[in-house]
């Protein structure tokens, strides 16, 4: 196994108290659905969660990034998760509810 295949596992475990969660390939990376509710992004070894005006605030106080699939090129919707949330499988599981619901 790879080590983008080894941290999308990682991710999927951590993940394991959100019901619902799919993965799905997606641009040399990886998409996650949650109830067929697409709301994070895992690339290049960090997993980006989507945002709106409520929860990026709290993204960018953790000095947080948003997602640059290219140089030229920023998804301002979606934030770099901090690595102590990741780790938090309790606190990632609030986040990520979070995220599959900021459309609504």
């Amino acid at each position: 196994m790879n080590s983008k295949n080894e941290f999308k596992e990682y991710v999927l475990d951590q993940l394991c108290r959100l019901n619902g969660v799919e993965c799905k390939h997606m641009f040399g990376g990886f998409g996650l659905y949650c109830n067929g509710v697409f709301f994070a992004i895992i690339a290049d070894g960090c997993v980006y969660f989507k945002t709106n005006a409520t929860t990026v605030d709290a993204f960018k106080a953790r000095g947080m990034q948003p997602f640059k699939p290219s140089a030229k090129q920023t998804l301002k919707n979606y934030y770099e998760v901090p690595a102590e949330i990741l780790e938090d499988e309790d606190q990632l599981a609030e986040w990520a509810k979070r995220a599959s619901a900021s459309d609504k």
